[in-house]
This record gives structure tokens, C-alpha cells and sequence, in this order.
């Protein structure tokens, strides 16, 4: 027997193995053993690798918060299918001639899941510490208020004109989520204590390591414009909604195939053919970069040689390789945006995306007082993916001559470590692709995301960009703000690569869309 032969059949062996323990020993809502309540056609069980620290999505760009807090939270606006602003909480907006106010008119009768309606008061609080919380308002919307002219209707008056700001209303990473005015009162600066907000299902119970629990919002009032993307008419088909917590990769792909699970957020790339030779579904779908962030306010890489040496040390080929297993899923990509993303996309800077020099990457580390001091990468095996990227680069900056240690962590502890500058020198991530430039939280100085972006010309180009009203000279600040992203390195972008979600042949509807959808997603018996 050939060894290919030998390894696929141990390979089926052990997820036999697997499929059978997740099968009889899966926890259910109630503790018991038994996943038997939640397994009929009124509810949803979600399988996702990461805990979140919290699940209010206005003070983290964390996805394990962003994903669930989707089905409680809404916006304002929210983007259709053709990544294009459309009000979703406003009824409608209009903006000035002078573009330093738009006004929002707010759906009536909109009930928050207490029984409260929403009004302008509330909005105004959400908003209000949303702009504080945001990593993309600090430039875009410094200086600005938002004033109430009667409950339903709000303005939002800026000190300067700006092409963006809708977009930015409309931003995923960090939602602008509209929550109860009292709620807002009562949250502290690690989030709200209270999770209350206007969406299609509603908070019910978090076990911590365990699962989330939501449920229909029976009094949920959709927008009734057809479903576009993120906006249209909404439907919650299932009573239940379980997100289940599921670090371990192959636990997640078992119980796919074993009935654990109806949908799966992120599988093993390796596992494809195994999951559809049983009968369920896989859709790979591009995700946007895999990037490696230098801590710049502390250590080594404060200086711009050390984090240029990084760049030629490393080969990005191989850390691709190692992250996604299969160049179908991976693409040797320097720009900010996919190619696809026309309105954006530019190579500029591709000289300097893989240039593998090994000498040079010696001399710039040297250059950089380098004296052997232990560089260190803070990972975690919650996205396998990062992990695996974390190895490879640890191996090849040995190879230059660093000393690298791997730290790993979950992920909700990794958020905690990387928000500390003295307790590390680099984390791995990633970023979904951007609507705009400014919804990287890594590239604006005034952001204070992690890894700490400290450049003038960074800055000021991000504000021509949001200040220029013609979308071609808008793209072409864009190609200089990627040069120089290049030249001072605050990120790597290692490359573009897919994601890939399961969901059983019993389940309907469910897309993603910068994020999974599980609204209008329905499961048969």
C-alpha cells in the first residue's frame, strides 16, 4: 500500500473517532450531555472557534464579537449586496449642500428587545460613544456632534466636509449598534453589561467557553425593502440560535459531519473533500489579508530597519503555505485591496511585497542595534491559520539570526495581550477587505489600535482621502498612502487568502457577508 493510501485511511480512522466522542458527548444549552434540545428545525447551531470578551461590537473590531453581536445589533445605515450605503434603522438621510450635515430620519415604532422604542435620545447615546469607542472616527469625525431636532430625526454636524462618513455609519468591524439610551448609561469601558438591542434575535444566555444562546425576537420590525447585501427585510426562521464556542479544528469539522453542527464558521483547509464526500456543503470565500503587525510604540520595532529586515527575511510564499495549506485558498497580493475591489485596488508598492533577501535583511538588522534581545510573537491555535503563519515566521527570523519566542494564548486572552505594548513585539491577524481605507484601524495614528501606527504622511493622506470628493483622485491618494505603507512598514501583508464555512445539506439561506448572515436561514428536518 502506498503511504498517500496509509495516511488517508488514517486519516478517516481518527475522524470516525472524533465524529463518534463529539457525537455522544456534546454539551447542550441545558449542561446536560444532551444536544438533543437543540437539534430540531427550529433551531441553529453554530460552531465558531473563538470566545469573545464581549458582546458589545462598539468598543472591539474583534470578529468573535462582531459575528454573534450581528443578530441583536442594527445600524443606522448598513451596506447592500454592491457594497453601497442604505439606511437600515434611518428611514432616510439627506445630506446638505455643503456637506457638513446630514440628517437622519429614524423609523418609527422601532422597539428595542426591553419593549422600549427607540428615539432620537437613544441614537444620540449610541452614537455618541460609539464616535468615542470607533477607530475610524477619530480623524473622519473629530470635532463633530450629533443634535437632536425631535425624536425622530437626528443630524450629524461635522467640521468638515467628507465622502465617508456614510461608509463609515455603515462600518462591520466596529458597529455603530443603536442601543438603549440607559443601557449606554450603565455600559463601562470594557462594554456594555447588558446586551439590548433592535435586531431579529435576542440575547438569552452565555456560558462561558460553552455557547451563546439567542432567540427570535417575536416583535422584531423588518425593513420590507427587498434583501440587498446587509439591508432588506430580515426573517428569524429558528426559534433558537446556538453559537457554540469550538477552539479545535477537527471538533468543529466532526461534528459537521455528525449532526452536531449545522454551520461551521472557519474549517480546516485540509478538510474539504472529507465534509462534501458526506453530504454537506463548503463555501470558500475571500476573506482579505493575513497580516503581521509590529508593536511600534515598544522594542526593537520601533525602528523602521528592524521592521524592514523582517519584510526581506521572510519568504511569503512559504508563511502562505503554511497558514493555507493550498495555493487555491492563498494569492501573493501587496495591495490593501483585493483586485476585485476596482474602485481601490493599485499594486504600488509590489517592489517591495516579497523581495527575499537574506543579506540585506542581516544588514538592516544589524542596522537596527539588534543584540540578540527575544523578539516576542503573541498567537493562538483559535485561528489555526494565524498559528501556523506564526511558526513559519518564527523559523525564518531565526534564520537571520533573532532570537523568536512564540507566545500562545486564546484569542480573547491574545486581545487583552496585544492591547499591552511592553508584552510583546508582534501578533499575526487578519482583516476582512475594506469598503474604505480608513476602516484599517492599523493605519491611522489616531485610532490607538494595537501595534500603535505613529506617521504624519499616513495621516494626512487617510484625510485627503476622506476629503476629496472625485473617487479617481480619491484612488490615486490611495496607490501613494500603499507606497508608503510599504516604505514604513507599521503592517506586513503577508497575502490575500479564503475562508471557508460548512453548513449542513438541511440548512437554507446562509451567506456571509463580511461576516456570517443567519438571519432568513432556515433548517429542515
Amino acid at each position: 500500500m502506498k503511504w498517500k493510501s496509509i495516511l488517508n485511511l488514517i486519516f478517516v480512522v481518527g475522524l470516525i473517532w472524533v465524529i463518534s466522542g463529539c457525537s455522544s458527548s456534546g454539551t447542550s444549552p441545558e449542561g446536560t450531555g444532551s444536544s438533543s434540545s437543540a437539534s430540531d428545525k427550529n433551531s441553529l447551531k453554530v460552531a465558531y472557534q473563538a470566545q469573545p470578551d464581549t458582546l458589545d461590537p462598539t468598543v472591539t473590531t474583534a470578529e468573535a464579537t462582531a459575528f454573534p453581536a450581528r443578530l441583536m445589533y442594527e445600524s443606522l445605515v448598513t451596506l447592500n449586496e454592491n457594497y453601497e450605503v442604505t439606511a437600515q434603522l434611518a428611514e432616510s438621510y439627506e445630506i446638505s449642500e455643503d456637506g457638513k450635515t446630514i440628517s437622519f430620519k429614524l423609523r418609527e415604532g422601532i422597539k428595542f428587545h426591553n419593549g422600549k422604542e427607540m428615539l432620537a435620545d437613544d441614537v444620540i447615546a449610541s452614537l455618541t460613544r460609539w464616535q468615542e469607542n470607533s477607530s475610524l472616527t477619530k480623524s473622519i469625525l473629530a470635532g463633530s456632534q450629533w443634535k437632536k431636532i425631535d425624536d425622530y430625526t437626528i443630524d450629524l454636524i461635522l467640521s468638515k466636509p467628507s465622502s465617508i462618513v456614510l461608509h463609515i455609519l455603515a462600518d462591520q468591524t466596529q458597529l455603530a449598534a443603536i442601543m438603549p439610551k440607559e443601557i449606554i448609561e450603565a455600559a463601562d469601558p470594557t462594554g456594555a453589561t447588558e446586551y439590548i438591542g433592535t435586531g431579529p434575535f435576542k440575547f438569552d444566555e452565555w456560558k462561558q467557553d460553552q455557547y451563546i444562546h439567542f432567540v427570535k425576537n417575536e416583535e422584531y420590525q423588518s425593513d420590507a425593502d427587498p434583501v440587498s447585501g446587509l439591508a432588506g427585510e430580515k426573517e428569524a426562521l429558528v426559534e433558537d440560535i446556538y453559537w457554540y464556542v469550538v477552539p479545535d479544528v477537527s471538533t468543529r469539522s466532526a461534528g459537521l459531519m455528525s449532526g452536531e453542527y449545522d454551520v461551521v464558521i472557519g474549517l480546516p483547509y485540509d478538510s474539504v473533500d472529507q465534509i462534501e464526500s458526506t453530504g454537506n456543503k463548503t463555501e470558500p470565500y475571500t476573506y482579505g489579508m493575513e497580516i503581521l503587525v509590529f508593536n511600534k510604540k515598544e522594542g526593537l520595532f520601533t525602528d523602521v530597519k528592524a521592521r524592514q529586515a523582517v519584510n526581506y527575511a521572510l519568504d511569503k510564499e512559504v508563511v502562505l503555505q503554511a497558514a493555507f495549506t493550498d495555493e487555491k485558498y492563498f494569492e501573493l497580493e501587496a495591495g490593501l485591496f483585493t483586485p476585485e475591489r476596482t474602485d481601490w485596488y493599485t499594486d504600488t508598492g509590489k517592489e517591495l511585497y516579497n523581495p527575499k533577501d537574506l543579506d540585506k535583511a542581516k544588514q538592516l538588522l544589524k542596522e537596527s542595534g539588534y543584540n540578540g534581545e527575544e523578539i516576542i510573537i503573541l498567537t493562538s491555535r483559535d485561528y489555526i491559520h494565524h498559528y501556523n503563519a506564526a511558526i513559519a515566521t518564527q523559523q525564518q527570523l531565526e534564520g537571520i539570526g533573532m532570537k523568536v519566542k512564540l507566545e500562545v494564548y486564546d484569542w480573547a486572552t491574545l486581545l487583552e495581550h496585544r492591547a499591552d505594548s511592553g508584552s510583546y513585539d508582534i501578533f499575526f491577524t487578519g482583516w476582512d477587505t475594506a469598503v474604505i481605507p480608513h476602516q484599517y484601524g492599523f493605519l491611522d495614528s489616531k485610532s490607538e489600535w494595537p501595534g500603535w501606527t505613529n506617521n504624519t504622511k499616513i495621516d494626512e493622506l487617510l484625510e485627503q482621502i476622506g476629503s476629496t470628493p472625485s473617487q479617481e483622485e480619491a484612488k490615486a491618494l490611495a496607490a501613494e498612502l500603499q507606497q508608503e505603507v510599504w516604505s514604513d512598514l507599521p503592517i506586513i501583508n503577508i497575502g490575500n487568502y479564503k475562508n471557508i464555512n460548512g453548513y449542513s445539506d438541511k440548512v437554507t439561506g446562509f451567506k456571509h457577508i463580511i461576516g456570517p448572515v443567519l438571519w432568513n436561514v432556515s433548517v429542515s428536518e
